[in-house]
């Protein structure tokens, strides 16, 4: 981390000192380069050596297995984006170590996101101002996403992950749809839950990191969804990939490769298995379809968007979550064979607190939430009785939070790989 920090505070100096184009070109080709040499190291030489000699192409590495630093992937892309904006002078070098230090290895959202840019918290790393309204602020926004970890994204996984350590054959096709709806619930407030809680440590501290998801199940389009979706990650890939390769401006067909290419590295990002580049591309073919087939369908029948893509990303998350492809597609088949297995009944899974807190991941996936907090700040006007009652609510829902944290054995962290 400390030798990352100083290549790219030297790289940055220089690419904002070096008049000439293409030796500043150079320089940031070569920050780039570390970079991202950094990141394949760590995270893809093993996965790169394996499908070599899956191909008879020893090369005579022999790696030992790479310990990940966690979140290299979040601050390689940030180091990235700082160097790529002073060189399109968006920002100016940050000429005090200690400052840049400070962006790259910011705590709360280091490990798992959200990315953030420096542009976005320049002025705040020099200088911050904090507030008790704001502290306030950040003190329920991390504690509403520890909840979302620890109550919704954990019990989610300990349903999903029961099921999806069964064999495929075993398996109902009613189960198999409880399995994959555990596991996308996990996968959304894990990861939700882990973003409100980097941006609540934020506020406490200063800093508006910006929000991260924007109830991505409720999107009516594969489009929508990545609009929704990690969206950090999404916007970083537009700016910093797809339209540098030139966007939608140099006709269709080029279009369509760039599109495959975010798509590709998208799921290559999420981790160092071909499991992720197919549930990459997968989204980027509907990407593609929708682009070009035009379905008009009426606004009293939005519902349909909405199935349809709530069926495609379910589907989707079959491959992100089953890193063996015949697995995949076996565990696809028994979704949809509608035949009976060993364990048939989804209740074997269930419980009525598990059965509670699935339900509860359901409206809270919703804007439903934020709908019934504006009715009823809308009927209770804020004052020191609503203040009262929604401190109260949060300190009852921290200590619970807790009290499930300390008795569970059972804390899965999944985005420890990105």
């Amino acid at each position: 981390m400390i030798a990352s920090i100083c290549v790219n505070y030297l790289v940055g100096l220089l690419i904002q000192k070096i008049v000439n184009k293409r030796i500043s070109t150079l320089v940031l080709t070569i920050g780039i380069t570390i970079n991202l040499s950094i990141l394949i190291y760590f995270k893809y030489a093993n996965f790169i050596l394996e499908n070599l000699n899956n191909i008879n192409m020893d090369i005579g590495w022999d790696l030992k297995e790479v310990a990940l630093p966690i979140g290299v992937s979040f601050f390689t892309f940030q180091n990235i984006s700082y160097l790529i904006d002073v060189y399109r002078k968006e920002v100016k070098a940050q000429k005090n170590l200690i400052h840049l230090g400070l962006y790259i290895s910011l705590f709360p959202q280091l490990i798992a996101g959200p990315i953030v840019r420096y542009i976005d918290i320049q002025k705040e790393i020099i200088e911050r101002r904090i507030s008790k309204v704001l502290f306030k602020e950040g003190i329920r926004r991390f504690i509403r996403g520890l909840g979302k970890k620890v109550i919704i994204a954990n019990t989610s996984a300990l349903i999903g992950d029961k099921i999806f350590n069964i064999a495929p054959d075993d398996i109902s096709t009613p189960v198999a749809w409880l399995g994959i709806i555990c596991y996308s619930l996990q996968i959304y407030f894990d990861f939700s839950g882990y973003s409100d809680m980097a941006i609540g440590l934020g506020k406490m501290l200063g800093f508006n990191f910006k929000e991260n998801f924007n109830y991505p199940y409720v999107a009516k389009s594969i489009q929508d969804f990545w609009r929704r979706w990690h969206i950090s990650l999404s916007t970083w890939f537009r700016d910093y990939l797809y339209i540098p390769l030139g966007g939608n401006r140099k006709g269709q067909l080029r279009t369509y490769l760039n599109l495959i290419i975010v798509f590709f590295i998208t799921g290559l990002w999420h981790g160092a298995s071909w499991n992720f580049v197919i549930w990459g591309l997968f989204h980027g073919l509907f990407l593609l379809l929708e682009r070009n087939i035009k379905i008009r369908i009426p606004k009293n029948l939005d519902f349909i968007k909405h199935i349809y893509l709530l069926f495609i990303v379910l589907i989707g998350w079959v491959f992100f979550r089953i890193e063996d492809f015949s697995q995949a597609l076996l565990f696809l088949r028994k979704m949809f064979s509608f035949t009976k297995g060993t364990d048939y009944s989804p209740l074997m899974y269930m419980d009525s607190y598990s059965t509670i807190v699935i339900l509860v991941g359901f409206i809270l996936a919703t804007p439903i939430r934020k709908l019934i907090s504006n009715k009823y700040n809308g009927i209770i006007k804020m004052g020191i009785f609503n203040t009262f009652f929604r401190d109260a609510f949060y300190l009852i829902f921290f200590i619970f939070t807790i009290m499930e944290l300390a008795q569970s054995t059972y804390n899965p962290f999944i985005y420890f790989r990105f």
